[in-house]
C-alpha cells in the first residue's frame, strides 16, 4: 500500500525557516494532489498549502507570501518551505495526498494523510 512520510519539523525563533518533505512510496500509483494541512491544540485541522500534478499551487491565506510549497513529481515528493515564521504558525502539520492505486487489490481513488511533524515557533 502507499503510504506518506513526513520530516523536517522542529523548534525554530521567530522570523525562521524551516522545510518539510513529505514522500509517496508504496505500489503503483498516481499523485493528483499532495499538501499540508495543520492543526494547533484547540483548533481544527486548515489547509496551509496544496498543489496538483500540474503545478498548481493553493495557500491559506494566513500564509500567503511566506510559505513557498513545491512538488518533485520524479520523487513523489513534496516540500513547505517556510519562512518567516511566527509564534501562529506553531502546530502539527499533516501531509496529505490524493491518489489512485494502479494495481493490485486496492485499485482506485485513495486519500492519505502523514504522521504528522510538530513545528514550534518561540523564543
Amino acid at each position: 500500500q502507499v503510504q506518506l512520510v513526513e520530516s523536517g519539523g522542529g523548534l525554530v525563533q521567530p522570523g525562521g525557516s524551516l522545510r518539510l518533505s513529505c514522500a509517496a512510496s508504496g505500489s503503483i500509483f498516481k499523485l493528483n494532489v499532495m499538501g499540508w494541512y495543520r492543526q494547533a491544540p484547540g483548533k481544527e485541522r486548515d489547509l496551509v498549502a496544496s498543489t496538483t500534478s500540474g503545478g498548481s499551487t493553493n495557500y491559506g491565506d494566513s500564509v500567503k507570501g511566506r510559505f513557498t510549497i513545491s512538488r518533485d513529481n520524479a520523487k513523489n515528493t513534496v516540500y513547505l518551505q517556510m519562512d518567516n515564521l511566527k509564534p501562529e504558525d506553531t502546530a502539527v502539520y499533516y501531509c496529505y495526498a490524493a491518489l489512485t492505486e494502479l494495481s493490485g487489490p486496492n485499485f482506485g481513488d485513495r486519500e492519505l494523510w502523514g504522521q504528522g511533524t510538530l513545528v514550534t515557533v518561540s523564543s
